[in-house]
């Protein structure tokens, strides 16, 4: 690789609380010349980019446009644009970082941006930095052993088809929810058809200012996108 390039490196900066941030992804902002995070307005401060302001000069970072649409055609103008402003940073010789919520590599926003920058500047490197998850965090806070033994463990967001969160419940297997607040009516109805409703446990804004941890019945109406619902019925096993 050309020494005129810059790196790029994908941060797991956690659920949303600064704390949750690792030491290995805090050296890989800290060493960064620019933070890209993500945000689905130009005005606002994402969740992403709460974590690392409370660790690094805000005055590197900068926002990168994921508006959450249905436009597929937007969607896609927004991935090329956000690679193009990365590339053009790379090319620059700047060491970027991307802070992402959760992990870079599970469910992650890096995934598109990565491959859109590798297409534009073939030579560049890029690694990740792996990050605590939500169902990871949910667990923790609500005394849920995830799974044990030889149990296993399906994650999937709902965000499509009903038909496979139904198909997952009825599986008798621990089913971690994603992305699922907005249709939270919906996944209740079909945690109660798959007898998997009591004793399920959500997550809600996960270490950010509106929290909301509880049982799934506690719920009424719907939650913000990026909530988590685990079913196993192990909730409060633990003090959490």
């Amino acid at each position: 690789m050309s020494e005129s390039f810059g790196r790029l490196v994908g941060v797991g900066v956690g659920p949303g609380d600064p704390e949750m941030l690792t030491l290995k992804g805090l050296r890989a902002l800290e060493e960064a010349a620019v933070v890209f995070v993500p945000v689905g307005d130009a005005g606002e401060v994402g969740r992403a980019e709460a974590v690392v302001r409370a660790h690094v000069d805000e005055g590197k970072v900068r926002r990168l446009v994921f508006a959450l649409s249905a436009d597929e055609a937007a969607v896609v103008r927004n991935h090329r644009e956000a690679a193009r402003i990365v590339a053009d940073a790379l090319r620059g010789g700047a060491d970027c970082a991307f802070a992402t919520i959760g992990d870079p590599n599970v469910y992650s926003t890096f995934t598109y941006l990565a491959r859109r920058v590798r297409s534009e500047v073939p030579e560049v490197e890029i690694r990740t930095v792996p990050g605590i998850t939500a169902m990871q965090d949910l667990a923790s806070r609500s005394g849920t052993a995830l799974v044990e033994g030889a149990e296993r463990l399906v994650l999937l967001p709902f965000i499509g088809e009903a038909g496979l969160l139904r198909d997952a419940l009825f599986s008798g297997e621990t089913v971690v929810c994603y992305k699922g607040g907005g249709r939270m009516p919906e996944v209740a109805r079909i945690a109660k058809e798959a007898g998997r409703f009591e004793g399920a446990v959500y997550g809600a804004r996960l270490g950010s200012e509106g929290e909301r941890i509880g049982f799934l019945g506690e719920v009424e109406g719907t939650l913000p996108y990026l909530s988590t619902v685990i079913f196993n019925g192990k909730a409060r096993e633990f003090d959490g």
